[in-house]
């Protein structure tokens, strides 16, 4: 028996940075859900795979090629999604890079890739998407913010600084939003398993740090992720709007330090 207040069936869901990883993953779960499913990126061939392998009869899922960093792009991906489906009841900004290097080497362009993706192509997206559902007075958004607004990790500034934006955006969206019928929320992962940092925790010593300073003692998997979007998304959180929600297997609980307790 469903119980219909965690229901997103028939929801119109785009998921921007969906052909991969935590997106893909998120984009699944949706579809699996019986939402109507719409997935963006900058790689139409890796989108077309995607759709087709998460994508079924009964829950097709749509790819439609945008970059985040062209304002152009992401007004033509609404106006498409808008024209076929005739609204959108859920956004995911997933949508996301990043560059592991000391804070005094990175160049102007590699700061400006990134942050013109992660933060001003995800505001430029819940813009455009945000003014649709302000019309109807109703909609809801999800950011994918990430462990580094809880503590900055060590050369990733650029990146820890985009989110930093993110959450500030998250909560200044929510505030002008809500009394209007709209609500925003982030989901900040922890250390997860993706086909991109797959290298760096098949490391023993990054494994044996991550398993210590996590209270559950595991990586996350990109499933994890899914049930936090779904109860974002759903009548479950209707009173909820303006939070960062840490998906992190309890690693921002605290600091585990070396120091017996008995």
């Amino acid at each position: 028996m469903t119980d219909q207040l965690f229901s997103v069936t028939n929801q119109v869901v785009l998921v921007s940075g969906g052909s991969r990883g935590i997106g893909k993953a998120i984009a699944q779960g949706f579809a699996e859900r019986g939402a109507k499913v719409i997935i963006s990126g900058r790689e139409q061939a890796t989108l077309d795979a995607t759709a087709g392998e998460i994508g079924t009869a009964e829950s097709p899922v749509k790819a439609i090629a945008c970059d985040v960093a062209d304002p152009a792009a992401i007004d033509e991906l609404v106006a498409a999604v808008i024209g076929e489906f005739g609204q959108i009841d859920t956004l995911l900004n997933v949508a996301g890079v990043n560059k592991r290097q000391r804070a005094e080497v990175f160049t102007p362009e590699e700061y400006d890739f990134i942050l013109d993706i992660n933060l001003r192509g995800a505001f430029l997206m819940s813009q455009a998407v945000g003014r649709h559902m302000l019309e109807r007075g109703s909609g809801a958004q999800i950011n994918i913010d990430s462990l580094n607004t809880y503590a900055p990790l060590k050369g990733v500034l650029p990146y820890a600084m985009s989110k930093a934006g993110l959450s500030m955006m998250t909560r200044g969206l929510a505030e002008e939003w809500g009394p209007r019928g709209v609500r925003v929320n982030s989901l900040a992962p922890g250390f997860v398993l993706t086909d991109l940092t797959r290298k760096l925790w098949s490391d023993p010593t990054m494994q044996k740090w991550a398993g210590t300073n996590t209270p559950l003692g595991r990586l996350g998997e990109v499933e994890d992720m899914v049930g936090t979007c779904i109860f974002l998304a759903s009548q479950a959180s209707a009173f909820m709007t303006g939070q960062v929600v840490y998906v992190d297997g309890g690693m921002s609980a605290g600091v585990n330090w070396p120091i017996p307790l008995d």
